[in-house]
C-alpha cells in the first residue's frame, strides 16, 4: 500500500462543477441516492462548495465560476457535450437507479446490461451532461475473488 495516500474512508475524491449547483445537488440526490454532508451556497444562489456522500465514498462540486480555478474547467455544454471522465457509482440494483434516471429526465446513454466481466449496468448523463456510470460491478468483491483464487491454487 502506498505510503502517500493518506488512510481516509475515501482517499479520491472526484470534484465536479455545474453552472447551476443546487439544482445539481436536488438531481444527484432524489435520481442517484447521494446524500448531503455539508453545502455553502453563495448569497447569489450559486454553490460555492458541497460533499455529497454515495456509501462510503464522496463527491465534491460547486457552480462553475469564472476564476483562475474555474477556467482550467470546461462545462460538457462548452465542447460539444463530451467530458475527459466520469464517475462509477456501485450499487445494489442497477435496474432500479435505471428507472429513476429515466424517471428524472437524464439521458442513456449505454442501455442497461448485464457485464462480461460481471455486474449489471448502464452509463447515462445528468442534466448539464456530465457522464455518469452505474452498475453492480464491484471491482473490491472482484480483487477479493481474485486473491481467493490466486491463493487456492497455490
Amino acid at each position: 500500500m502506498s505510503s502517500i495516500a493518506k488512510q481516509t474512508p475515501c482517499s479520491v475524491i472526484p470534484c465536479l462543477r455545474y453552472r447551476d449547483g443546487m439544482a445539481a445537488i436536488d438531481w444527484l440526490c432524489s435520481t442517484f441516492g447521494f446524500e448531503v454532508q455539508f453545502a455553502v451556497p453563495n448569497e447569489d444562489g450559486s454553490l460555492a462548495h458541497a460533499q455529497l456522500n454515495f456509501g462510503n465514498s464522496m463527491i465534491m462540486l460547486g457552480s462553475a465560476f469564472d476564476t483562475d480555478y474555474g477556467r482550467l474547467l470546461k462545462q460538457p455544454q462548452d465542447i460539444g457535450g463530451f467530458v475527459t471522465q466520469s464517475s462509477y457509482l456501485v450499487v445494489n440494483d442497477a435496474d432500479v437507479v435505471y428507472g429513476r434516471v429515466l424517471e428524472a429526465g437524464g439521458r442513456i446513454l449505454l442501455d442497461i446490461q448485464d457485464e462480461d466481466y460481471g455486474g449489471r449496468g448502464f452509463t447515462c448523463s445528468d442534466p448539464e451532461g456530465h457522464i455518469w456510470s452505474i452498475g453492480t460491478y464491484d471491482p473490491y468483491a472482484s480483487s477479493d475473488n481474485a486473491e481467493n483464487s490466486a491463493a487456492s491454487a497455490t
